[in-house]
């Protein structure tokens, strides 16, 4: 059977599906409160099509989502013949199928994969990472990169992206316009108003929880250790993350949080709230761990 770091790839799988099942079941259900106590019968007749839809594009469409989300363009073929090359001989000695690249135009160094399968895999580097990166440390990265896709996790963690970003954009709908889609026909006083803003304020902090609990900052170093073995290369791959992490503090990404993690480091600039959810163990323990593997 084939395994990763010792475990089934099967059991990354069926781990992923499952919790992939019950992320979705709970945003579902916390959409449906939300549109019962915001409107009544009407909310949640809007709150179950918003479901619906919710969850077929988040299983099916959560890839595109994604790298639309970070404004990631397709990379043409012949256009970097070299990642080209690169790419293709990692996924080779990780067993896996040549992903699409994707090119994010944006001076932070950064990187992501996202798919639902391996079949569906995609690869998306910034512009930035290509910049500052020798090979031997970009190999790395993609490497790491490809292991998420190996392990499974890129379903869980793409679908998540997409319902924080689609949460994200319904929670400021519902901000601005006070609540008016949902509102009752016999309540349209401020308290509907002061009702739909508090939901707001309520809902946001818990979605965001069960997203991030969704996230295990485990999969980074299960992910680090793949990458090492298929490159080889435990001191490529650590000096490429403090590179990216000394990027990342002078340059955060100005793309949706939604996604922040989906990247290899943390592309938010770690200060105020975001501190407190912290998607990525430290650069330090990672580095230390890879160091270790020499």
């Amino acid at each position: 059977m084939e395994t990763t770091l010792g475990r089934p790839v099967t059991h990354h799988r069926t781990s992923n599906i499952l919790k992939t099942t019950v992320l979705l079941a709970a945003m579902s259900a916390l959409t449906l409160g939300v549109g019962q106590v915001i409107g009544g019968p009407r909310g949640l007749l809007w709150a179950g099509v918003f479901v619906v839809v919710m969850n077929f594009a988040s299983f099916w469409f959560s890839d595109r989502l994604a790298l639309m989300m970070n404004r990631a363009q397709p990379l043409p073929p012949g256009e970097l013949p070299w990642l080209e090359a690169m790419t293709a001989d990692l996924a080779r000695r990780a067993g896996l199928p040549m992903p699409r690249l994707y090119l994010v135009d944006s001076p932070t160094p950064n990187a992501f994969a996202t798919g639902r399968s391996p079949a569906k895999a995609a690869v998306a580097v910034t512009t930035g990472l290509l910049n500052l990166l020798g090979k031997r440390e970009l190999a790395g990265v993609i490497a790491h990169e490809l292991s998420h896709v190996k392990n499974r996790d890129t379903l869980i963690m793409t679908v998540a992206a997409t319902l924080a970003g689609v949460i994200t954009h319904v929670a400021q709908m519902i901000f601005f316009w006070g609540g008016a889609l949902f509102h009752r026909g016999d309540d349209e006083d401020e308290g509907g108003s002061l009702l739909s803003t508090l939901g707001v304020l309520i809902v946001a902090p818990i979605a965001a929880t069960l997203l991030q609990l969704a996230i295990s900052r485990a999969r980074e170093f299960d992910a680090d250790a793949s990458a090492v073995g298929v490159t080889g290369d435990p001191e490529g791959l650590a000096s490429a993350l403090s590179k990216l992490e000394s990027g990342n503090r002078a340059l955060p990404l100005d793309h949706s949080p939604a996604t922040a993690h989906l990247f290899i480091v943390n592309p938010l600039s770690g200060r105020g709230v975001m501190g407190l959810f912290a998607t990525h163990p430290s650069i330090e323990d990672r580095i230390q761990r890879l160091l270790q593997m020499r």
